[in-house]
């Protein structure tokens, strides 16, 4: 059978299997993976060209790092930089521990229980970033504390695979020693090389090939895989050159267009990572690691995440925001399963232990895309169990009606700065609420009234004082956040004002059937006002530049301010 015949017949099974799971409202990677296990050699056995779907996974992954690089501008990395540096380091050390002495008690010996405990730490960057996109947490801060998590994990990972290799090699410790200053050097100069040509090189040129949408994808496409393909030579891991190159592209004009053309390729490749992922599980043995298998997946789906959630209290993050991030975590990465075969290729663990994390990487793969679907129901059923594992305590103060601001203003990083203004315009008490540490410390450094806490948290709502304001604005543009919003402010208050802002006009139509006094779709509004200004002034040049020269003004305000 040829290849080309092949690969149609796995697609065929594919889309049908991924139909019967979206009939039953299942998260379509279940179905890409159960679809590997019924075309590999368990079953049908129609999958053979293994190593040409590998390499088209390969792809998959790096398109995706290079779309998801595109959205970390140097302000996103900014904002949850150091926590994710802080949080990503504790899990992989605390976890690792936890894991070892769970191996130990499975019966494992010392160096096996080390190498398992490793390769339970990492979390799958695919899988993550795939189902956070699909469920529009990915630009939430819990999205982007989970990716910052995940570098901390992926740099993390690519040093275990060096260090494994070396010792595969019987590299001396002065060996060891120099390969990672080797690396340390090759990567300063690849960050040092990669800023000057993002910021003197790409924008010229990517102003030339703009015009062309075919050399723009084209160029794209270059880029991403040859920047992915450059790490991996000097060192380090295809995803992390992937990512980096997304980066370095991040501030152009032009990242927006070049990811929504990319996202249709991606889709692609990434689907063949996931059927490879199914038709590459060992089912031989599978009687006797049925119990250890079961016990290492519920460590994953409880002990990782409950790891994260405790870190992130400790930096202050409430605890939905920590629970989503820490569910985000609960499978292993395709990076354990690499670690794994390596070592097993070096004698350093056994077939036995090697099946059982892969395994595991399956359940908890699988199992994962329900937990992060349905994170928002599972936090609402356990909010109140999870408190004793916060470490820093938020101390639930009773509202006093008299001192409820006249103005609550929900998230600042967007247009809050604007209605902050009118409520100083209009000599009213006001509050804004975010659940950014980076923008309640931006706030209180000039001064704002502001509190840390999350729209989607009912206790905090109520805490506050949410249903005694007068005037209530949501700059948040998630639906789930504003329809929590509205809904609490109606039960309380059916005479207050509720103002929310919605890109989607059918959304906005909820919106207003919830009780919104007035809902703010932005396209709409700057189309208006483009039309009344034509309208009023027609071809008057004059009011147009003075309009233009307001506007700048405007602009440059609000960005002393850090935005």
């Amino acid at each position: 059978m040829s290849i080309f015949i092949e690969l149609s017949l796995i697609l065929c099974a594919t889309a049908v299997i991924a139909y019967i799971a979206r009939i039953f409202k299942q998260p379509l990677v279940v179905g890409y993976i159960v679809s590997g296990i019924l075309v590999g050699p368990h079953a049908l056995n129609v999958f053979h060209a293994t190593e040409e779907v590998e390499l088209f996974s390969k792809i998959g992954i790096a398109i995706l790092l290079f779309i998801v690089g595109m959205s970390l501008s140097p302000a996103t990395v900014k904002e949850t930089g150091k926590s994710s540096v802080v949080v990503g380091s504790a899990q992989v050390l605390l976890t690792a521990i936890a894991a070892f002495f769970v191996m130990k008690v499975l019966g494992y010996e010392a160096r096996e229980s080390v190498i398992a405990a490793i390769a339970l730490t990492f979390s799958s960057t695919i899988i993550i970033l795939k189902l956070l996109s699909d469920t529009g947490d990915l630009n939430k801060l819990c999205g982007k504390m989970s990716i910052g998590i995940l570098l901390v994990q992926d740099l993390a990972a690519t040093f275990v695979l060096i260090i494994v290799a070396a010792l595969g090699a019987s590299a001396a410790t002065d060996g060891l020693g120099m390969m990672f200053a080797i690396l340390f050097v090759k990567g300063i100069i690849a960050s040092v090389t990669l800023f000057y040509v993002a910021k003197y090189i790409l924008p010229k040129v990517l102003s030339r090939i703009a015009s062309s949408q075919e050399l723009l994808f084209l160029f794209a496409l270059a880029w991403g895989l040859g920047m992915a393909s450059l790490f991996e030579m000097i060192g380090f891991s295809i995803e992390i050159g992937a990512l980096v190159a997304g980066i370095t592209l991040s501030v152009s004009n032009f990242a927006y267009e070049i990811s929504s053309r990319l996202r249709p390729l991606r889709d692609f490749f990434v689907v063949l990572f996931f059927i490879l992922l199914g038709a590459q599980m060992q089912l031989d043995n599978f009687g006797s690691l049925i119990i250890p298998a079961i016990l290492l997946s519920l460590f994953v789906f409880i002990v990782k995440p409950l790891i994260v959630l405790m870190c992130m209290n400790t930096l202050g993050y409430r605890t939905r925001t920590s629970f989503i991030t820490g569910i985000s975590m609960a499978q292993i990465s395709e990076f354990s399963l690499i670690v794994m075969t390596l070592c097993l290729s070096l004698g350093y663990v056994s077939n036995e232990l090697s099946s059982l994390i892969t395994l595991v990487g399956i359940v908890t793969i699988a199992g994962s895309t329900y937990l992060i679907a349905y994170s928002d129901a599972l936090y609402t059923r356990f909010k109140k169990p999870l408190r004793i594992f916060e470490w820093r305590k938020n101390q639930k103060v009773e509202c006093d009606i008299a001192d409820v601001p006249a103005m609550m203003i929900f998230g600042y990083d967007r247009v809050g700065y604007d209605f902050v203004q009118v409520a100083k315009k209009i000599h009213t008490e006001y509050l804004v609420v975010d659940f950014n540490p980076a923008s309640i410390k931006l706030l209180q450094k000039h001064n704002i009234p502001s509190r840390f806490g999350d729209a989607e948290d009912v206790e905090f709502l109520e805490e506050i004082g949410l249903s005694h304001t007068k005037i209530v604005v949501s700059t948040i543009p998630d639906l789930k956040a504003n329809k929590l919003l509205v809904t609490q402010y109606r039960k309380h208050n059916k005479d207050g004002i509720i103002l929310v802002i919605s890109h989607d006009m059918k959304q906005a139509k909820e919106l207003y059937a919830l009780g919104a006094t007035y809902v703010i779709v932005p396209h709409f509004i700057g189309a208006t006002h483009a039309v009344h200004m034509i309208t009023k002034y027609s071809a008057d040049v004059e009011y147009f530049n003075a309009e233009r020269s307001r506007h700048i003004a405007h602009i440059t305000e609000r960005e002393k301010l850090g935005r």
